[in-house]
């Protein structure tokens, strides 16, 4: 079911969906709010959840529409849809303001938040993500798969591009997992978000940001490689840039101690 999105600011409104999501941690601490990579659910940020609340954050994750147990609306989805989702997750909460950290989708999100209402933003950490991700024909080809064939025809390829091979050899269970959550999306959630990535375009915006922003990318990320990165952070104004070695798409969970390391050295200096 749609609803208007309360917003507190001048962005223009978009009709929103109330996502699951997850909150953890102190009622009155700073809000940190985990925005997800397509295919995933909120259970791929569970390296950073104790980290943080231990530090008195409180932390928020969520499943994208049309993933794990969101509602699943006819598609295509825009990028600015899913920040309407967003937006009204933080009124859902109470979150006048949050830190958001975006793990590709999600920190495309988040970047459409840090432009379009940026009074809401006290904070952007973006990972493995990038502000135009082409060639357009691959998405609507994986959409037309995925719509075809289901979220399991895409899983495998969709673990080897978030994990290393290496890791994933070692850890087969660990693969397995994300394997199944890949494959458990709905198939026109995850192929109406193809859409939204496919028609994104975000490089031009970026200087309109002006949240204090850390970019992370991963040494050995084969979808958003550390060029995607660099094009983000040199375009944002004083955004830092860094690179973990050892991590593919889905860097905060191949090498959660790194990443969360530097997510909460960002969010402290933030506060």
């Amino acid at each position: 079911m749609s609803e208007p999105v309360k917003v507190h600011s001048s962005v223009k409104v978009h009709s929103s969906v109330k996502v699951h999501s997850v909150a953890e941690g102190p009622a009155d601490g700073p809000a940190v709010v985990f925005s997800g990579s397509l295919g995933s659910d909120h259970r791929m940020w569970e390296p950073q959840v104790k980290p943080l609340v231990e530090q008195g954050f409180r932390v928020i994750r969520y499943d994208n529409r049309g993933h794990g147990a969101s509602p699943v609306p006819p598609g295509p989805y825009t990028l600015a849809e899913l920040g309407g989702d967003l937006l009204a997750l933080l009124d859902e909460h109470g979150a006048e303001r949050a830190h958001l950290v975006g793990l590709s989708l999600g920190g495309m999100t988040g970047m459409w938040l840090g432009v379009n209402a940026p009074d809401r933003i006290a904070s952007l950490v973006l990972c493995c993500t990038s502000a135009k991700l082409g060639p357009p024909s691959m998405w609507a080809d994986r959409a037309k798969t995925v719509r075809e064939k289901g979220t399991a025809a895409v899983a495998e390829a969709g673990v080897g591009r978030w994990l290393t091979a290496g890791y994933a050899a070692a850890h087969p269970e660990r693969a397995g997992y994300l394997r199944e959550m890949i494959a458990s999306v709905p198939a026109e959630g995850y192929a109406s978000s193809c859409q939204a990535i496919e028609t994104m375009e975000l490089v031009g915006d970026l200087p309109k940001i002006a949240a204090r922003t850390l970019v992370i990318a991963g040494a050995e990320d084969p979808a958003t490689p550390v060029e995607h990165a660099e094009v983000i952070a040199g375009g944002i104004p004083d955004a830092r840039l860094e690179v973990v070695e050892g991590a593919a798409h889905l860097g905060s969970f191949e090498q959660p101690e790194r990443f969360t390391a530097l997510i909460l050295e960002h969010l402290e200096a933030a506060r």
